[in-house]
């Protein structure tokens, strides 16, 4: 009988963020009341969506400075630092990041024991060129108690390279915040999943790493989300459902985090980091020249 290593439940928050500096208050109260709600229902990894505490769709970079705060400094931050002392689990949470005046759309991870690490959104969707600089840091994975977790954020999926340098480090998982919206049709298939609920899945089942995907719903000036949060296991599959499209939900997995190291691949000879081809294609792709992978 094989000993769990890391028990984890992994939880991710779906819900429906409003942006205007009027809503800030309500949005953080809002998420902290599902991240509860995930604590008391045992989750010790919780995910909120990209933009967790502002919404989305700024109008001007000056209201996006005016959403934005420090990190860890900041007043949602705090509140997320004293939820997760308090509550003892691992919250990731996305928020605009005020760092001089440049401005990021950022990911912080926080746990029991206070502020852990945060990354800066590296592929910058649509108008968000127009509010934020691309991140700088790199794609960190961060060592905690429970596994390691990498971050990742909406748009970034679509770039394989990013869940593969995630994995080529380590990581056990892969929390994606999100706010995926809608795009000219066909935008669902007969199951209910949209395409990033497929590029998720292909990115777990490519690179042998849980990933848990937080996605908004509702409108916002006109616009709409997909929903469509899921768990995705490190064959790719989903682990439960994959949530509607218009639904406020938090989804569960209960998962053994670190079995991500020596999750098989059909038999016994596959390793999809060993069988990369990089005598082939490395000088092309240059993946190590990336400062955290080791020499």
């Amino acid at each position: 009988m094989n000993e769990t290593v890391s028990a984890v439940r992994v939880a991710v928050v779906q819900f429906d963020p409003q942006v205007g500096i009027q809503h800030s208050q309500a949005n953080l109260e809002h998420s902290l009341e599902l991240a509860r709600e995930a604590a008391i229902n045992g989750a010790n990894l919780i995910v909120l969506p990209e933009l967790a505490n502002t919404g989305y769709l700024f109008g001007t970079r000056q209201e996006a400075f005016l959403h934005a705060e420090l990190i860890p400094e900041g007043p949602s931050m705090q509140a997320w630092l004293d939820f997760a002392r308090k509550h003892q689990v691992y919250l990731a949470a996305g928020l605009a990041e005020r760092d001089g005046v440049q401005l990021f759309d950022s990911a912080v991870l926080v746990g029991p024991g206070g502020f852990i690490g945060k990354y800066r959104k590296a592929h910058l969707w649509n108008r968000e060129k127009l509010w934020f600089t691309p991140g700088n840091l790199g794609f960190p994975v961060f060592d905690t108690p429970i596994g390691r977790i990498g971050l990742l954020i909406c748009w970034d999926i679509w770039f394989p390279e990013v869940p593969r340098l995630l994995s080529l480090q380590g990581a056990d998982i892969i929390c994606s915040l999100n706010n995926w919206i809608w795009t000219p049709p066909p935008l669902f298939d007969d199951s209910g999943k949209c395409m990033a609920s497929y590029l998720t899945m292909t990115a777990a089942h490519a690179n042998n790493v849980f990933i848990a995907a937080a996605n908004r719903i509702g409108e916002e000036q006109g616009e709409r989300y997909l929903g469509c949060s899921l768990i995705t296991g490190t064959n790719g599959w989903p682990i439960g459902k994959v949530a509607s499209a218009d639904e406020q939900t938090i989804l569960y997995a209960d998962i053994d985090l670190t079995s991500a190291r020596s999750a098989p691949i059909w038999n016994s000879l596959n390793d999809l980091h060993r069988d990369r081809r990089v005598d082939v294609y490395e000088s092309m792709l240059g993946y190590t020249d990336h400062p955290l992978l080791p020499r």
